[in-house]
């Protein structure tokens, strides 16, 4: 579930990887309260920044990302990137000097630990919170997709790869990545028009998308990696506005509606913007 790497702390530390953290209140830290704490001392703070972009089209850890078996499956261009954050764990140590350097970069956030991770809990713990956020919204993303283009779950079944990346956040293009699979844009082309396409939202079984957190993080990496359209859940347009330069933002509150959005995207027509 985590890639853990050296965070760049006074200490040494480690950073998680985090397709959602719970409630990412970006900017949230009192900066003028610092300068009362010990310099040196731990505080309750993680920082964030962009993290890995994974295309749900392709292949990751030796397998392909999205399997689905019972029925035919297409051959797809273009891609479909889910988009994690980085955050410092709950021992990284951070320290003043990491928390006023957040503040004033782009590509950091700062916020408060409880913010991030589940209160009380152990590195390991954590881990297998965030793993289990995971399973659920794989499960939740193969529903809403099956459901989407009438398939039988009990006839078509789809397996998902994705070990290291943890919460709940990919789900909207883990059942998009199911549906361009299964049957493309639904006219014999590809949903993604050939495009690198990025997005993040939660899914439930419904095909309601969701909101997350760290989306203005999560729109760096997309651009970082070379996405040119970003999905973003309609009730997080205020968050995200600016985007970075070259970034198209397409809104989306439900899987048919940003099933429709791509369409209309590869036909150049017009989509939801934020």
């Amino acid at each position: 579930m985590t890639t853990l790497r050296p965070a760049r702390t006074g200490t040494p530390a480690r950073r998680r990887t985090l397709s959602r953290p719970r409630a990412l209140a970006l900017g949230a830290v009192p900066v003028v309260a610092l300068p009362a704490v010990a310099g040196f001392a731990p505080l309750p703070y993680s920082v964030a920044r962009p993290g890995q972009t994974t295309d749900v089209l392709g292949t990751h850890g030796g397998g392909e990302v999205i399997a689905p078996s019972g029925a035919a499956v297409r051959k797809t261009s273009g891609q479909l990137r889910m988009v994690a954050i980085q955050a410092t764990a709950p021992d990284a140590g951070i320290r003043v000097g990491d928390v006023i350097e957040g503040w004033f970069r782009k590509d950091r956030a700062v916020m408060p630990l409880d913010a991030v991770f589940p209160s009380g809990m152990s590195d390991a713990e954590v881990a297998r919170h965030n793993a289990a956020d995971m399973k659920s919204s794989q499960r939740a993303a193969t529903t809403a997709a099956l459901r989407f283009l009438h398939r039988d779950p009990d006839r078509v079944k789809v397996r998902l790869r994705l070990d290291d990346v943890g919460g709940p956040s990919a789900g909207l293009m883990f059942s998009l990545g199911i549906v361009d699979k299964l049957a493309g844009d639904g006219s014999g082309g590809d949903l993604t028009g050939g495009r690198t396409i990025a997005g993040t939202g939660t899914i439930d079984a419904d095909g309601t998308v969701g909101a997350v957190g760290g989306a203005p993080l999560k729109m760096q990496a997309a651009r970082r990696d070379g996405a040119g359209v970003f999905l973003v859940p309609k009730v997080e347009c205020a968050q995200v506005r600016p985007a970075p330069e070259g970034l198209r933002l397409v809104a989306v509150s439900t899987l048919k509606g940003a099933v429709q959005a791509l369409r209309a995207l590869a036909k150049g027509g017009p989509v939801p913007g934020c």
